[in-house]
């Protein structure tokens, strides 16, 4: 079964993202990393010990090798909840049993991180957002959110907007199994997503 792994906030200026959603969830981020290839860096925040979330951007002191990944070459406007990143056990498996346009497996590494990441060659998100980014970590390795402070909050539920929300969801059905995730019609494609804090108080992120 695929699994949930993490959730990225999207925007053109880390400072300026990790601001953004430290205002909505009521909480500091922790320092992420770089990634070299993408000419990427982010910030990082614990959803419980399997899941986290990022806020990512283009990395003004780095060059790319190529289209950033998660659409970033793009993004513009506010920072906003942009992708989804599921895990699974086998990505090759995983990347045929995919739409067309999920991307091409891609071998990544920071520190003692290694994993592999599912990435149209022309950087963009599979299906505007609404068909996850798929992850492979290395057998061993331990995840990220394991690494990181335990704030609390918890992922309440995770709504992906869509025009082919239904046939996503039935495509998603018999892989991935999460009553945190929902799909919704809607016209434009996007991302929202509820959290709630120790005390049973929700936050938001969209």
């Amino acid at each position: 079964m695929w699994r949930l792994d993490h959730l990225a906030v999207v925007c053109s200026d880390l400072a300026e993202g990790a601001a953004w959603a430290e205002a909505a969830l009521g909480l500091p981020f922790q320092n992420g990393g770089k990634h070299a290839r993408y000419g990427t860096h982010n910030r990082l925040f614990c959803l419980g010990p399997d899941l986290y979330l990022e806020v990512i951007a283009p990395d003004p002191e780095a060059g790319s090798q190529g289209p950033r990944w998660f659409g970033l070459d793009g993004v513009s406007g506010p920072p906003r909840l942009g992708n989804w990143i599921v895990a699974c056990d086998d990505l090759d498996a995983a990347l045929a049993a995919s739409p067309k346009g999920a991307g091409e497996a891609v071998d990544l590494e920071r520190g003692d991180l290694k994993w592999r990441i599912s990435v149209p060659k022309d950087g963009s998100l599979p299906m505007a957002g609404g068909w996850p980014t798929l992850i492979e970590w290395a057998p061993g390795i331990r995840h990220p959110a394991t690494r990181l402070a335990d704030s609390g909050l918890r992922l309440k539920r995770l709504t992906i907007h869509h025009p082919d929300a239904v046939t996503i969801a039935a495509m998603l059905a018999l892989r991935l199994e999460d009553p945190r995730i929902d799909f919704e019609t809607a016209p434009i494609p996007s991302l929202s997503a509820c959290f709630l804090t120790p005390e049973g108080d929700e936050r938001h992120l969209a």
